[in-house]
């Protein structure tokens, strides 16, 4: 947030009471609107996930405001008061550190029970790291899903990852940069050789969108330990047939963390062939492999 743009006009309308779902930028601070400006000069309280990144982006637009952290940490014990003033004709504002809150950000249950108290709920739409990883990805558009962060473990990445797996649909994951080799790797065994994309640092200076397959993915040295904010998309499955050489290397690729039967599984899953075959198939490939060793 080196960049500090003049502060646009702001609006001299009175602010309407009620809980504002405000959007933040992602990374240059430009992507913010003007409305959410305006909501941020002249909410009584603004809830933000951490206070000291709230600041610099209101002090960035000449902006005072009360600010209180509202994370996972905090919310419990916050909730009750938020609710109460919201309830006597308050004015909130909720952000996160970056982008729309409640993806994958603390404000889901506040959100939930203001809307049960009849309180008013606004929405200050703006960027959004799913939707600008979409964008630029080059993948099917017309459906997808969020599916937020993996699990950090590679057993329940590939659950979750065989639970997805028959959807038709674009997936959208977050992903830190030191499991994004593994979980490229994971994703490979699971959903076979799909299209796919992995977007870094949107909207900053060095904003990248790496294309290919996810094995091509898998494989490649710039998905080692990268830094900043990362979103991995992949591409739905095709309504083709894979080739054989496509089901042989999804298959001598699960068998290297899973035996015959499992491998077997997660490749029927990915590309839709029997598992009664792939099961022969893999046994071959396993008898194989101990010959040579």
């Amino acid at each position: 947030m080196a960049e500090h743009p003049p502060a646009p006009a702001l609006s001299t309308a009175p602010l309407d009471p009620g809980l504002y779902v405000v959007a933040t930028p992602i990374g240059n601070l430009r992507d913010i609107t003007l409305r959410a400006l305006d909501i941020l000069s002249r909410a009584d309280l603004v809830l933000a996930e951490d206070t000291r990144v709230a600041g610099r982006l209101l002090a960035a637009f000449g902006l005072k405001a009360k600010l209180q952290r509202y994370d996972d940490h905090a919310a419990e014990a916050a909730r009750p008061k938020v609710l109460q003033a919201l309830a006597a004709g308050g004015r909130v504002a909720l952000v996160s550190d970056a982008g729309t809150p409640l993806v994958s950000d603390p404000g889901y249950r506040l959100v939930r029970e203001a809307g049960q108290l009849g309180l008013p709920v606004f929405a200050a739409p703006g960027a959004s790291a799913p939707l600008a990883a979409l964008a630029v990805a080059g993948l099917p558009t017309d459906r997808f899903l969020f599916a937020g962060f993996p699990p950090a473990k590679t057993a329940g990445r590939k659950a979750l990852f065989q639970e997805l797996a028959p959807l038709k649909a674009t997936l959208i994951f977050f992903e830190g940069g030191s499991r994004l080799a593994a979980s490229l790797k994971d994703m490979a065994q699971v959903f076979g050789p799909r299209e796919a994309a992995v977007a870094r640092e949107l909207t900053k200076l060095f904003e990248q969108c790496i294309r290919g397959s996810l094995n091509e993915l898998a494989a490649d040295p710039r998905m080692q330990k990268p830094k900043g904010e990362i979103v991995v998309l992949v591409g739905p499955g095709s309504e083709a047939d894979a080739t054989d050489a496509e089901v042989d290397a999804a298959l001598r690729a699960a068998l290297e963390d899973a035996g015959p039967a499992e491998a077997a599984s997660q490749v029927a899953k990915a590309l839709g062939r029997p598992r009664r075959d792939l099961y022969q198939r893999a046994l071959a490939f396993k008898g194989a492999t101990e010959a040579d060793e």
